[in-house]
């Protein structure tokens, strides 16, 4: 597990990386990230002064709970894991993130330390966005603030809808839910879902076992709404599953 810091502007000593400088551009991958695409070349610059390229291999924590927040990450590539962890190696996946997505913005306006992990699935590039170059791109743009404030809405609209889903919906109607995510409602050709993660994983993103995960879905098949083969889910009729209570 390896975690390289490639320097742009400064970035917090951290026990869990080694360090190598050199003098990169940044405003490419940063522009091409949802959170900064409207802000102009010069805006751009501002961010990228207290920015950092982070390589990491699969498996490596970026931060642990109770370590203090001193930016955040936007994934350029790779996948990364934010769970919490219990006794005995238990641990609870709250969210899986891939290209494009941002963590651990929310601490920064509350001052406080992080309440659980990051952990990459995959070998990933990352940029890491310093707390004083965030609250200064704030504070001169307004624009800029509207769009992390729409941001942190739609992440909070997740998480209540996650909250529903644990509280009121059986675990197959979770794991219908979680496939059909990104499916337009009346779809009606076969398509194919592609699980972000292993079943391991997914399962403990909807707070069910892997076998109960394993299980659902060999039920699902069963019944002709689903194909598995590996990570891939093939929908044979988004509608019928949809409605489907098992």
């Amino acid at each position: 597990m390896i975690l390289i810091w490639i320097k742009v502007g400064g970035h917090p000593a951290d026990n869990h990386c080694s360090v190598a400088s050199s003098q990169i551009q940044v405003q490419e991958l940063l522009k091409n990230v949802s959170l900064f695409g409207e802000l102009v070349p010069e805006e751009l610059d501002h961010v990228a002064a207290g920015a950092a390229q982070v390589r990491a291999d699969a498996g490596t924590v970026l931060f642990r709970r109770g370590e203090p927040c001193t930016g955040f990450y936007v994934i350029v590539y790779g996948q990364v894991k934010l769970a919490f962890s219990g006794t005995e190696g238990a641990e609870k996946v709250v969210e899986i993130l891939g290209p494009g997505q941002s963590f651990g913005e929310p601490l920064i306006f509350v001052d406080q330390p992080h309440v659980g992990f990051a952990e990459t699935l995959t070998d990933s590039l990352l940029l890491w966005i310093g707390k004083p170059a965030l609250l200064a791109e704030i504070d001169r743009n307004p624009r800029f603030a509207r769009k992390m404030l729409a941001d942190l809405a739609q992440r909070l609209h997740r998480l209540i809808a996650d909250i529903e889903a644990y509280s009121l919906m059986n675990s197959t109607q979770r794991v219908i839910r979680y496939l059909l995510r990104d499916v337009p409602a009346g779809a009606l050709a076969p398509l194919d879902v592609k699980l972000p993660a292993t079943k391991g994983v997914v399962a403990s993103r909807l707070s069910i076992t892997r076998e109960h995960f394993s299980r659902v879905l060999h039920e699902l098949c069963a019944a002709g709404l689903i194909e598995v083969s590996g990570r891939t889910v093939r929908v044979i009729d988004a509608v019928r599953l949809r409605a489907w209570e098992g």
